[in-house]
């Protein structure tokens, strides 16, 4: 009786994943599946395989291209894009620096008030994304300072510093402390003991800190909503307005684009935290 149980509740439990599984995957295979539709007008209905979506991204004659107005949207769409990848890439290079020097120094070293202003880092994270939203919009209005890429920048950069630093502090956290002071002891440098020993052993959490860092960035829509100006729209804003007019077949072509750049990145990433620290006998020869 156990065993039929047993089997029962393997098969139950089975069934369940799959289900899960293909709940969560099968509108993103939908997606990858109608970037190929040739119907420019409803995506649901199958015409036949093309590829007119993927050439109007990248600037190539399609039958569409005499339409002034199609050629108008498609370049505006073309410009949210650009504009994500700029804010995307900016905040992640400004958020992994201070957040991994942050978890350094919080790691590291002894001051008053030091577990209230760890909690202060967490409360970004904690807080919803629309009150975060409305108060940057306030701040930004009450100092005078005009919205755009800086503000959607300056925006992200106070949440995603939080990431990057609960990342790299659970790196910090397992590392050996004995290897820095034997770097000391043996004479050498601050510098070159964080460039040696320390930033080698906490590598996969700033990668890991950096990635997390632009996926959010690239796919923030209510912190962006209120601090993008008329001409720093991003990617989902861009989209978000869309919906009210009916998306075009060109969004599922940019999705599927996306969605391979993202596969791309996490295998960098993963590649990045398996490879191993080069040993000092690489240096010793020299």
């Amino acid at each position: 009786m156990s065993t039929l149980l047993a089997n029962l509740g393997r098969r139950l439990l089975g069934g369940y994943s799959l289900a899960f599984f293909i709940f969560l995957y099968l509108p993103i295979g939908l997606i990858v599946a109608y970037s190929f539709n040739s119907n420019p007008i409803n995506m649901m209905i199958w015409d036949g395989f093309s590829l007119d979506w993927y050439r109007s991204l990248f600037g190539l004659s399609t039958s569409l291209s005499e339409n002034a107005l199609y050629v108008e949207s498609t370049d505006q769409l073309l410009a949210a894009l650009r504009t994500s990848l700029v804010v995307a890439l900016t905040t992640t290079a400004i958020s992994t620096v201070i957040g991994t020097l942050t978890a350094l120094a919080l790691a590291r070293y002894r001051f008053r008030l030091q577990k209230f202003y760890r909690v202060l880092l967490f409360m970004p994270m904690l807080m919803p994304d629309i009150v975060l939203g409305i108060a940057l919009l306030i701040f930004f209005v009450g100092v005078g300072m005009p919205l755009g890429k800086g503000s959607i920048i300056i925006g992200h950069c106070t949440f995603l510093i939080s990431y990057v630093f609960l990342i790299v502090s659970a790196r910090l956290a397992g590392m050996d402390t004995r290897l820095e002071e034997a770097s000391a002891d043996l004479g050498a440098s601050p510098w070159t003991t964080f460039r040696r020993v320390t930033l080698p052993q906490i590598l996969p959490g700033v990668v890991g800190g950096a990635l997390l860092a632009f996926i959010i960035s690239m796919d923030d829509l209510v912190i962006t909503y209120f601090i993008a100006g008329v001409d720093s729209t991003t990617l989902p804003v861009f989209i978000y307005g869309m919906i009210r007019r009916g998306i075009k077949p060109e969004i599922n072509a940019i999705a599927t684009l996306l969605l391979i750049a993202s596969l791309l990145i996490a295998a960098l990433g993963l590649y990045l935290r398996n490879r191993k620290p080069a040993t000092s006998q690489d240096d010793s020869h020299g």
